[in-house]
């Protein structure tokens, strides 16, 4: 049977950001934080030596004895600090270091926090829900670089964004130790306030579950919430040390949940998110693997009766990369990462695709530069695939870069194809239809993806990485098919020149496309990086046109009709291009 914690890290690398934590003070006792418990036989010695006794080894019978009941946390509180104020004060000493804390390192975030705010950071969990008043995992998270949404009362609740818009929100359903407004006694366990419930059953109901550190006993609001909420969409993971209390196998049992033996916090998160890193490093393909795939397609390449293995083979990487791409993994509603900054969202978002697709794009430039017309139907196939995909919902960013990979398969053809000179299978590609609502209809529209150019050309000079560059998206896409490239083409200046014939020959293609007839002189011209790399474009243009006025109706930019069905068509076409080449980042031009 595979073990439960295993289990777990596989769900959470699947589905990121589709997991809670709820947190208890058992995750802080590492740090010296005591729980509720030993704060009430703390409480009860000082009880007994207020009373001028001795309450021994056992203070829990003195109590007994003395009061005949159990000491209660929540009573004894209630009895021994009046108001908020007063038990504020109180629980303060338990909570902050002190001298001794200080030199032996004690009330300091520990290896579970540490772990906790790794997850954060690495976009795999952003909401926690805790019972505690402490800011231990507060800081933890700050050092990883992470500012949390905290919200420990219910004006914050009332007023906070949904925590699918923020990178990490913590819940503290008890509030912070800061603020007299905590709730600890019986009565103020027993209801949250309207926003603090409404905000919980979102979250319940939204989120699987990892709980830790919490027995269940003395929450009654929230063993409400958690009994009520509709869903089981995620599983529920139930973290113990030992037998549950009777108030959490009742949550365990209506939960269904996986029950997971644990001898710590401190263990359990780091084991936890160890398994993740390791399953977020197995995902990106290893460069071998890689090489390995390179050689297998040349060799069906080779061979036409390979024709069938090779389409098996690429059916079986877009099969994958649609599968680490899927929304599951890939969220369309919300940031799977640590910071709010948009243009850091996309880098990380685009690095994650081209990972995806690392295989897939290295094979393709081979095949681009030998692929047969029986191939074709290979790789418009594929295309197809990931080109129509279309999730209908979600942020309009996330929407357009679902499409990289489709616009990096593209490119990946095309570059071997233009490296070759093997136009005809170019003029193939760039005429995939995309049963889309979201283009006007054929692959040439997805070099930046219809939707997607204006948005991320405008946007995008804050692109992580790439915030000074004049084309952002284009010097990301160059940079990433650069290392997929290199199979074919190692020398950099051999790939800036085709690179930048690929994006022209795209953009004529595009001029020449309805909606844009010949007769116009006004064409809208897709950028690429040829309008500033002004020695490769004229020369890429002057190849071009003596090919054409050489060869006439023979030339491959004529016979392939990437441009037009005729030598003057294309040159018609090309000479409309030279007057219209934007210099800016979208826009009519003439």
């Amino acid at each position: 049977m595979i073990d439960p914690a295993v289990s777990l890290a596989f769900s959470i690398h699947a589905a990121p950001q589709r997991y809670a934590l709820l947190l208890g003070s058992g995750v802080s006792t590492g740090a010296g934080i005591p729980t509720g418990w030993q704060i009430t036989l703390d409480l009860v010695m000082k009880l007994a030596a207020a009373s001028n006794e001795s309450c021994g080894s056992d203070p829990e019978a003195w109590y007994r004895e003395q009061y005949g009941e159990p000491p209660n946390y929540s009573r004894l509180l209630d009895e021994l600090a009046k108001t908020p104020d007063d038990r504020q004060a109180l629980l303060r000493s338990y909570i902050e270091p002190g001298e001794n804390d200080a030199e032996a390192g004690g009330k300091q975030p520990t290896a579970a926090h540490r772990a906790i705010a790794s997850l954060v950071q690495g976009g795999f969990i952003n909401v926690i829900i805790t019972t505690n008043f402490d800011r231990l995992l507060e800081r933890a998270l700050t050092e990883a670089g992470v500012e949390p949404v905290v919200l420990s009362t219910p004006e914050q609740v009332n007023g906070a964004l949904s925590p699918h818009q923020t990178p990490c929100t913590i819940l503290k359903l008890h509030g912070d130790y800061l603020n007299s407004a905590i709730r600890n006694t019986e009565d103020e366990l027993e209801h949250y306030p309207e926003p603090t419930d409404r905000l919980l059953d979102r979250i319940v109901d939204d989120y699987g579950l990892i709980i830790c550190g919490w027995s269940g006993e003395w929450d009654a609001a929230l063993r409400e919430a958690i009994f009520r909420a509709p869903s089981r969409r995620f599983t529920t993971y139930w973290t113990t040390i030992g037998e549950p209390s009777a108030a959490a196998s009742d949550l365990i049992k209506q939960r269904d949940a996986e029950l997971i033996p644990i001898s710590d916090a401190d263990s359990f998160f780091r084991s936890l998110a160890d398994h993740i890193t390791s399953l977020a490093e197995f995902a990106r393909p290893h460069p071998a693997s890689t090489e390995a795939a390179v050689a297998m397609v040349k060799r069906y390449l080779s061979d036409s009766r390979h024709r069938i293995q090779l389409s098996d083979f690429i059916d079986r990487e877009v099969d994958g990369v649609v599968e680490h791409t899927s929304p599951d993994v890939l969220p369309l509603m919300h940031t799977h990462t640590e910071r709010s900054d948009p243009g850091e969202i996309a880098r990380l978002r685009l690095d994650a695709y081209d990972a995806a697709s690392a295989t897939l794009l290295a094979v393709a430039t081979i095949a681009g530069a030998w692929a047969e017309p029986e191939h074709e139907h290979i790789w418009r196939g594929a295309l197809d695939r990931l080109g129509s995909r279309d999730s209908g919902s979600g942020l309009s960013l996330f929407l357009g870069l679902e499409r990289i990979p489709a616009t990096l398969l593209f490119y990946a053809l095309g570059l071997g194809a233009v490296h070759q000179n093997r136009l005809n299978f170019l003029s193939e590609v760039l005429s995939v239809p995309l049963p889309s609502p979201r283009t006007s209809g054929q692959l040439s529209d997805l070099r930046v993806g219809t939707r997607l150019a204006p948005y991320m050309t405008w946007r995008s000079q804050s692109l992580g990485g790439y915030e000074r560059r004049q084309l952002p998206l284009n010097d990301w896409r160059y940079d990433r098919l650069q290392q997929h490239a290199q199979y074919l083409m190692r020398d950099t200046d051999l790939y800036t020149r085709v690179f930048d014939k690929l994006e022209i020959l795209i953009a004529l293609n595009f001029a020449h496309s309805p909606p844009f007839p010949l007769n116009r002189e006004k064409r809208f011209v897709l950028r690429g990086a040829f309008g500033y790399r002004q020695e490769n474009r004229e020369r890429i243009i002057s190849e071009i046109e003596q090919s054409i006025a050489r060869d006439g109706e023979l030339s491959p930019y004529v016979s392939s009709g990437i441009f037009g069905s005729s030598s003057g068509m294309c040159t018609s076409v090309l000479e409309a291009f030279k007057r219209n080449i934007p210099q800016g980042p979208f826009g009519w031009h003439g």
